[in-house]
């Protein structure tokens, strides 16, 4: 891991030049497996190309497509959100007007919880765009297929992940 700060905001483009330059033969490859398949990538073939494939332009565009569906989805639920915030109701039976407070405090966060994955969802989009995309913010390591197809917004590694959250559970402790 680096040591000082210039390093570690050098770190991600050392890794980026690094993988640039093995990009023309691995560019190759994955342009050959998707012609192979005559239709867009599948999460099975994502995880079957090889390393050199790493953050290749199919692989890029799997994982724009697979971000902007799930924005489409988020921006739908948001709008089913604000249509039942909307809504007024009177009710006459107090454990039912509980009842409705309680389900219109869990829409307004859910929304609040849309609201930030949206944004992630938005900072990965403008990472794709800038090909910096699936490499970590910290190390400027590979993140790894495996994480970025169970959180496609995952910004840093398992390891920088790992390393927040015990001292996140350091503090919580206290």
């Amino acid at each position: 891991m680096p040591n000082s700060v210039s390093d570690r905001s050098t770190a991600p483009k050392k890794a980026r030049a690094a993988a640039a330059a093995k990009s023309g033969s691995a560019a190759k490859t994955a342009k050959a497996f998707k012609a192979v398949a005559g239709q867009p990538l599948t999460e099975q073939d994502i995880r079957r190309m090889s390393d050199a494939d790493y953050m290749s332009e199919p692989q890029l565009q799997y994982f724009r497509d697979l971000l902007l569906q799930q924005r489409k989805e988020v921006l739908d639920r948001q709008t089913e959100v604000k249509e039942r915030l909307h809504q007024r109701e009177t009710f006459a039976d107090p454990a039912d007007r509980a009842t409705a407070e309680e389900e219109h405090w869990l829409d307004l966060r859910l929304r609040e919880r849309e609201s930030l994955l949206l944004r992630k969802i938005d900072e990965s989009l403008r990472r794709i765009a800038e090909k910096e995309y699936g490499y970590c913010e910290v190390t400027g390591e590979a993140i790894g297929i495996p994480r970025l197809l169970a959180r496609p917004t995952a910004t840093v590694c398992v390891d920088v992940k790992g390393q927040n959250e015990q001292i996140e559970a350091q503090y919580r402790d206290r």
